[in-house]
């Protein structure tokens, strides 16, 4: 049985894999020797892990802006999918959002990834017209 928790010291090394199976060419800020001291400095609380057998399965990252919460890095082991991880993950991290008072949660898929924008509205999650931007402002792109 797998059960969600806050990310911990000594858990790096299985996130990151799970991190590179899940976003392979992904830019290198969002690899976990980035992300993960980032987001440990900010709300460390909303970095989720799933866990079953003391291995990491899953993860998921969110954050609040006091407006907004955010899903990022949505992530499940290719060997434990389909079991309801990834949905254990997004109640847990919506749960811990809805707490800090957020009311509204957005995430952003790849248009590509039709499996994954599925998923999403399975629990949920509506497409809304908005047109994503974004702009790169680290030296490590």
């Amino acid at each position: 049985m797998a059960s969600i928790r806050t990310y911990q010291d000594g858990d790096f090394d299985g996130v990151r894999a799970i991190w590179e199976e899940a976003f392979p060419g992904d830019p290198a800020r969002n690899r976990a020797e980035f992300a993960i001291p980032a987001k440990l400095k900010v709300q460390p609380e909303l970095l989720l892990i799933a866990e079953a057998d003391g291995e990491i399965i899953g993860t998921a990252m969110a954050g609040y802006d006091g407006h907004r919460g955010w899903l990022y890095a949505v992530a499940v082991s290719q060997s434990a999918r389909r079991k309801g991880i990834g949905s254990m993950l997004i109640a847990e991290a919506e749960r811990r959002l809805a707490a800090m008072g957020c009311g509204k949660v957005n995430l952003q898929v790849r248009a590509t990834n039709h499996a994954t924008a599925q998923f999403y509205r399975k629990l949920g999650y509506q497409a809304e017209e908005r047109i994503s931007m974004g702009k790169s402002i680290a030296a490590e792109g």
